[in-house]
């Protein structure tokens, strides 16, 4: 079976209860769209927990490509010879943006981790794919965190990164007429009010961002059947 969720934001055990809930097993694939950090106090170890899994699949959301970019700056050692350019005014702007989105939590848990673990987790988010492309049972999905332009292109690489991990689709309007567009980073509370806390499918479009660094469930869903799964 084939699972999607997104924006977990450091809800640890969110994460943890909805694998239990779905029954995760070997030959079950898993796909994260995304915003792993932030927010939430335990990002760490929902990273470490994926790592460890060699049937999920994470997608870079906007805050995982902030924090692989602030944490990597940090990781070097500033000397006299580099702190020029090591620490410059576009990344402390950067800094205080990603702070005031989340960023403190992530910043305070990477920090209990050992140096070697350090470099596992950066290596590993940096090796998160822009998206994925699934055809099941007959239907076709395309994978974002965020979204897609609005020009049509002939393939999902032909669209810019920043598209795909900040962009806020219309949700009124059908992107493609051949495919699923899911998607995470919009909380589902704000596409229709009729879908807070739930799983959004409508237009051509699946968007499983339900809101569960805000109190409210993690959502997911099996692509086979769209079958939806919660944990409060």
């Amino acid at each position: 079976m084939t699972y999607v969720m997104s924006d977990l934001h450091g809800q640890y055990d969110k994460y943890r209860r909805m694998l239990d809930k779905i029954n995760l097993g070997s030959r079950d694939e898993l796909f994260i769209l995304g915003d792993v950090v932030d927010r939430g106090p335990e990002p760490m170890k929902i990273l470490m927990d994926m790592s460890m899994r060699d049937n999920v699949f994470p997608i870079m959301g906007n805050h995982d490509y902030m924090a692989l970019h602030i944490l990597s700056k940090l990781q070097v050692e500033i000397t006299d010879d580099n702190y020029n350019t090591q620490i410059d005014a576009e990344l402390m702007r950067a800094m205080l943006d990603w702070q005031m989105d989340g960023g403190n939590e992530t910043i305070t848990d990477f920090r209990k981790l050992s140096a070697d673990d350090r470099e596992f987790i950066l290596d590993y988010i940096a090796d998160f794919s822009p998206y994925e492309e699934l055809e099941i049972g007959g239907n076709r999905f395309l994978l974002v965190h965020g979204g897609v332009g609005e020009a049509p292109v002939s393939s999902a690489e032909e669209y810019d990164l920043s598209e795909l991990l900040t962009a806020r689709p219309d949700y009124s309007h059908r992107y493609f007429d051949d495919r699923w567009l899911v998607t995470g980073h919009t909380p589902t509370l704000t596409i229709d009010k009729a879908y807070d806390g739930r799983i959004y499918r409508a237009n051509g479009h699946i968007a499983v961002d339900c809101g569960a660094c805000f109190d409210r469930p993690l959502g997911c869903i099996r692509l086979e059947d769209f079958a939806e799964f919660y944990v409060e």
